[in-house]
């Protein structure tokens, strides 16, 4: 029996979903777990997987057609299906003509061929263009080995090796794309398209926005976290070392277990105190912020949530993390000190009751004991939902959680 492919909820804000392309063509052989599409949500570019095997009949939704939740997308039959529904294709899509298959030899890895007519939509995975952004290649310019000639991961790799010495070429000039028009040359004003992620983070934050918040400021001595730091990192290797965002994810873990208050949420004519402590990290993209959740932080090490840390925010910047990934957080930490930022109050994500805004550590002037020496700082400021939490309450968390940072063996236990 044909089965209806639906637009899915990949995520627990999402409404509606941008069918971005299709990887797999009508009367394509289709196995469970098979890659159908790319979908943009308000997160991120995803993968759409089959959940029955079959043959893709019938393609509903185009690309770049926006489409909500639980509707149509696409059928899944047999091959008999196929067969007899030949006139049901939607004019909007034109059938693939495919040449007999034959045997052929293993392919030469693809080398990059320069810029090409990107008049047409150049099918890739949302890994492969994030590698060729890294590397200053233009993906359009790759030729594909994946179903269709999409440019998939091992491309993009060849692409590179295939350069002199293998080095990257220099980056090129940025193009018109569907979710952003970027010209370094203005003469008129342009309109820029909203991409999915833009759009439902302005609607969240105005949601935000209308919630009564105050802010708290405390300043740290960072020095006794910074010492940790380096000593936890002598004899590890780059990709595995400890951040000062890890850090402060482990510490607001234990506050919060202090103070369980903080760890809840505004539900409308309740409160709703979570018993489990999601710590969301702001990640920022190229079109938008996406908050990976480092799931029960309270009960990891620290070396745990270091590497939970980082494998997500290369997901979350390779548009490859799954709906569970970033959902069902409770507190939310924003680090800006990384770009120089001092301070800075950050926008709660709702339904969340707090978030906790990281600015730059600082040398500078500090009084010990008496006296006047040179010091490390940190300021931290708290974003808070007043219906929520009360004064006291907030300011007593944030208390304890400096003491953390000023006494950060305790992050170790």
């Amino acid at each position: 029996m044909p089965a209806d492919i639906t637009m899915p909820q990949l995520s627990d804000t999402m409404t509606e979903g941008i069918l971005v392309q299709w990887l797999k063509h009508e009367g394509d052989p289709v196995q469970r777990g098979d890659v159908l599409a790319e979908i943009e949500t308000d997160k991120a570019t995803m993968e759409l997987e089959a959940y029955d095997s079959g043959v893709l009949t019938r393609i509903i939704a185009t690309p770049g057609s926006t489409v909500p939740i639980g509707q149509a997308i696409a059928v899944i039959g047999d091959a008999d299906s196929v067969r007899a529904q030949p006139s049901e294709v939607p004019a909007a899509v034109a059938p693939t003509v495919r040449a007999p298959a034959t045997p052929t030899a293993a392919p030469t890895p693809p080398p990059f061929t320069g810029p090409v007519d990107l008049g047409s939509a150049v099918r890739t995975s949302p890994l492969a263009r994030a590698l060729a952004r890294k590397h200053g290649l233009d993906i359009g310019g790759i030729r594909g080995s994946g179903p269709g000639g999409r440019v998939v991961r091992a491309d993009v790799e060849a692409a590179v090796a295939a350069q002199p010495g293998g080095a990257a070429v220099q980056p090129i000039t940025p193009r018109a794309t569907p979710s952003a028009v970027i010209d370094t040359d203005l003469q008129d004003d342009q309109q820029v398209p909203l991409t999915t992620i833009r759009r439902i983070t302005a609607q969240r934050l105005t949601e935000s926005a209308a919630a009564p918040q105050f802010y708290l400021t405390s300043v740290a001595d960072a020095e006794p976290l910074l010492t940790l730091r380096t000593q936890l990192n002598e004899g590890h290797d780059l990709e595995n070392k400890i951040s000062v965002t890890d850090l402060l994810v482990r510490a607001c873990a234990i506050a919060l277990q202090g103070h369980p208050q903080v760890n809840s949420s505004w539900a409308g004519d309740h409160l709703l105190r979570h018993a489990r402590i999601n710590i969301g990290i702001a990640v920022a993209l190229e079109d938008g912020l996406i908050v990976p959740v480092i799931h029960d932080a309270g009960r990891k090490r620290l070396s745990e949530i270091a590497t939970e840390a980082h494998t997500l925010a290369q997901r979350a910047r390779a548009g490859k993390l799954a709906p569970d990934e970033f959902s069902h957080g409770t507190f939310t930490i924003s680090n800006l000190g990384v770009f120089g930022i001092d301070h800075f109050t950050a926008v709660i994500n709702p339904p969340e009751a707090a978030i906790l805004a990281v600015g730059a550590t600082r040398e500078e002037p500090v009084v010990r004991d008496g006296q006047l020496m040179a010091g490390t700082t940190i300021k931290l400021t708290l974003s808070i939902d007043h219906r929520v939490l009360d004064g006291a309450t907030a300011a007593a968390f944030l208390r304890d959680l400096v003491r953390l940072v000023e006494q950060p063996l305790r992050i170790l236990t």
